[in-house]
């Protein structure tokens, strides 16, 4: 079991790992620093380094784990990337139907392709699906997410790297903002992040804060205005 040390999940599963950068807020990616850091321990599954490579050797894996958790779906990588093939990623949509007493959380920037992908599969009431929106110039990734036929969609403001302005939160289920973290982390104005705060409450869409980021995020805490926000989707509630 991959257990994972993001706030907003329980384990990682990556039967897809590697990316390439498409918007800022991949200039300094930590899946990138480690994946490099992996291969050179001779890890099996990062041989490539940061080269998009599909994992058929871990499709079963989540069969394995029978105590239902929460299951963040390719942190080390991106479901939706146009390297990873539609079959494959049929492969993987397979096997989280097969395992329905978990919830799987598949996160994309690539908003494009996750529409385009709709029509050809059923999608399974344990998998939301979210959208990384970094700042005002990739919001129009929240409209692809929105017509994705999901029990739970997410957007993740992380890093936010800018001001969003008006939010159109409509048909969204849960909201997560982060600064980013690592070295050269860029800083998150407290204003960008209380905007969306804020939005969510006036639309009732939870809202979580990840964390303030930094080069030393835990000396910067997770505390927004002095408080602490954890808010998850309620699944009897979402709309």
């Amino acid at each position: 079991m991959a257990r994972s040390k993001i706030e907003w999940t329980d384990s990682v599963w990556n039967p897809v790992t590697g990316c390439t950068k498409v918007s800022p807020g991949c200039q300094h990616c930590y899946a990138e620093r480690m994946s490099k850091r992996l291969s050179a321990m001779g890890q099996k599954n990062y041989l490539n380094g940061f080269r998009v490579t599909m994992h058929e050797h871990v499709l079963d894996t989540p069969l394995g784990w029978t105590r239902p958790q929460t299951i963040f779906v390719d942190s080390m990588g991106d479901l939706f990337h146009e390297e990873v093939t539609v079959d494959f990623i049929v492969k993987v949509f397979d096997t989280m139907l097969r395992t329905p007493w978990h919830t799987y959380q598949v996160l994309t920037k690539r908003s494009g392709r996750l529409s385009e992908f709709v029509p050809k599969t059923g999608w399974p009431p344990n998998v939301w699906v979210g959208v990384s929106v970094e700042d005002m110039s990739y919001t129009s990734r929240i409209d692809d997410l929105r017509d994705v036929p999901a029990r739970i969609r997410f957007v993740s403001f992380e890093p936010l790297l800018g001001d969003v302005g008006d939010v159109n939160l409509a048909g969204i289920h849960w909201v997560i903002v982060g600064g980013e973290s690592g070295p050269g982390a860029r800083q998150m104005r407290r204003e960008w992040a209380v905007a969306i705060r804020d939005q969510c409450i006036a639309a009732d869409v939870p809202f979580f804060f990840k964390q303030w980021g930094g080069t030393r995020r835990r000396r910067a805490g997770r505390l927004l205005e002095g408080h602490t926000w954890d808010q998850l989707p309620a699944m009897a509630n979402v709309r």
